[in-house]
This record gives structure tokens, sequence and C-alpha cells, in this order.
């Protein structure tokens, strides 16, 4: 069994767990947001600014009925984990297609606890919620380090997808 230490508590995989998220989780998924944007890049906004701002945002967004949702990994009681699925509707079509597309963002998990399976059980997750909402597409900006972990649930890198930035 993987065992990890994480802060001030060691976590095996099977003391974890992967929830529907709250608003009440909204300051610890903003601290999640935090961590998660400056293990790559600093911070230009004050982390206090940014926690408040977030988890403003966030609480809106985990309300019923919002177009956002959320699942967490779960280890002794805090939040290690996160991914978030925003629900962007299609025009209208007169065929048969679905008409909803899913945008993934937002996955990280906890640095020391990563490889124990919680990136990988709460995309599972989410997209057993995709499966179920009959979303016609799924997408997502990957990392290199998160690319393998998408295509072995079935995304590809597609030549038909263009940005702008």
């Amino acid at each position: 069994m993987r065992e990890r230490r994480h802060s001030r508590f060691t976590v095996t995989a099977k003391d974890w767990q992967i929830r529907t998220a709250r608003p009440a989780d909204a300051p610890e998924l903003a601290r999640l947001r935090h961590a998660f944007r400056t293990e790559r890049r600093p911070a230009t906004e004050s982390e206090t600014e940014f926690l408040q701002r977030c988890t403003n945002w966030m609480i809106e967004r985990l309300a019923p009925g919002a177009r956002w949702r959320c699942w967490v990994a779960v280890a002794e009681g805090r939040l290690v984990g996160t991914l978030w699925l925003q629900l962007v509707e299609k025009l209208p079509n007169p065929g048969d297609e679905p008409e909803l597309h899913g945008y993934v963002s937002s996955v990280y998990v906890a640095p020391t606890l990563r490889g124990m399976g919680m990136g990988t059980a709460l995309l599972t997750t989410c997209l057993a919620e995709c499966d179920a909402l009959a979303i016609d597409a799924v997408f997502l900006w990957s990392t290199p380090d998160s690319r393998r972990l998408y295509q072995r649930h079935g995304f590809a890198v597609r030549d038909d997808l263009l940005d702008r930035r």
C-alpha cells in the first residue's frame, strides 16, 4: 500500500475519498487553486486578496443550478485535490446531437499525494457525470505532466481545435 506524508498527517491509498464540493468548501478550494496556479508561476496578486476573490467566485459557482460542478479529494478531513467542470451550452441543433460541452479545469492534487490515484478518481467521477448528462464533447488544456492521465481516459490531441491568446 502506498503511503505519503502530507503536512502533519500520513495518507495511504485507502485513507481518502472523492466527493462533490459544497459552497462551504470554497475557502479550501480557493487555497488549492492558489497552490495550483503558483506551482509554476509566481502570483501577481496578494494571497489574501486572491483567496477572498476566489472564495466569493467559488461560492456562487457551487450554488444549486450553477453551470459549474466540482469534485474534491478528501484526506483526514482536509481537501487535498480538486477538479472543476463547466457545462457549456451549445446552440440548439435541429438534429440528434447533444447540446452541452464540458470544460474541465483546475485538476489538482497536492504534490506530496500525487501518484496515489486521486487524479484518476477525480477524472473518472467527472467523466461519469459527463456521460450521465449526455455531454457532446469534453475539452481541457493539459500540462505536459498531466497529458498521459487524460490520454488514458480517452482524450486526444486534436487538429481541428483552434485557440487565440
